[in-house]
């Protein structure tokens, strides 16, 4: 067993505690980070110092944190197939974020989209965390020395940010962190907004509608689905300009694992009607046994914080391994 796990690549991903994980998250991310375990030594945090660049309520976060652990096992992560753990009980991811932020550039971290984007929605509360916070997502991956990173479109940017520091400071000191890889996962999803989809679902939209949660009720899946945005073609095929239909289908493909033209031809002769009754139906019962899941998880406090206890130490493992090297090249005393 030690062999194999010494042969595996790894890979490294975080998802922050912000509100309730929507099935976007789940299609573009999480159910990858099962399929991974697989074939990967994978290790996986519940980014929650990250979270804290947008005010949050305390008792509503504290829930929340529980909440994404319990989503994150109920998905079917094992503790003894992958060190899952809240980053904020890893000292480490800040330390080496401040030594990273001392090889981090100013105009680097400006040129960041998100940091614009997200300052535009937060006028009231742009933080030196909102603008640094690409420097503790560098800290997060280069701690673990993944081979790879799972990223999305929004995350690319930052993952060559994470290579450029890691590469310079490398260029300083010699080899001290591994330059990890983007890994585009083989099947996934871009979820977009079921009533604007030209935007990515995202569980901060005021429509309750357009967003669907991984732990919604099945009425309300079915309820948002048939409430779904497409067009006046009412013809089941991707094309250009086409956002909705195309959006669905790209759901019922990730779920179904066909592709688009077999989606086309085994609703040729139905309407959207039928079209978005099937997409909501294959929804209910993907999510069914996460809900099933979760609601065994949650119930059980004590044995979701000995499992992410167990996952810290872990983490900590090998994060405190980076860190040493990292400060005994920069110069520091023990």
């Amino acid at each position: 067993m030690s062999e194999e796990i010494i042969t595996k690549k790894r890979v490294f991903s975080a998802i922050q505690p912000s509100g309730m994980l929507t099935l976007g998250n789940y299609l573009g991310a999480l159910k990858n980070w099962k399929a991974m375990t697989e074939e990967f030594e994978c290790i996986y945090a519940v980014a929650d110092l990250h979270a804290i660049t947008v005010r949050q309520e305390p008792s509503a976060f504290r829930k929340q944190l529980y909440n994404t652990c319990a989503v994150l096992l109920a998905i079917g992560l094992d503790p003894k197939d992958v060190t899952l753990f809240v980053q904020s009980h890893v000292a480490e991811h800040s330390q080496l974020s401040w030594l990273l932020s001392c090889y981090t550039q100013f105009g680097e971290l400006s040129r960041m989209t998100q940091f614009k984007d997200k300052s535009a929605k937060h006028a009231d509360n742009v933080n030196l965390g909102l603008f640094g916070y690409p420097t503790l997502m560098a800290a997060d991956i280069l701690l673990y020395q993944p081979d790879f990173v799972p990223v999305g479109a929004d995350q690319k940017q930052h993952l060559e940010l994470t290579r450029d520091v890691a590469t310079r400071f490398n260029h300083i000191y010699g080899d001290v962190f591994k330059i990890p890889e983007p890994y585009i996962p083989k099947v996934g999803a871009r979820v977009m907004s079921l009533q604007e989809p030209t935007a990515k679902m995202s569980k901060s939209d005021a429509n309750v509608n357009a967003w669907v949660a991984i732990l919604d009720k099945p009425e309300d899946i079915m309820r948002k689905f048939k409430k779904a945005v497409t067009d006046s073609e009412n013809k089941i095929c991707v094309g250009e300009g086409r956002d909705g239909i195309n959006n669905l289908i790209g759901i019922y493909s990730a779920i179904t694992g066909k592709t688009a033209d077999e989606v086309a031809a085994e609703f040729e002769n139905k309407g959207y009607g039928d079209f978005k009754t099937a997409v909501g139906e294959a929804v209910v019962e993907e999510l069914r046994p996460v809900r099933e899941s979760f609601d065994t998880f949650i119930a059980d406090k004590k044995q979701l914080e000995d499992i992410y206890h167990e996952g810290a130490e872990k983490a900590e493992y090998y994060a405190r391994r980076t860190v040493s090297k990292v400060m005994k090249k920069i110069g520091f005393v023990r």
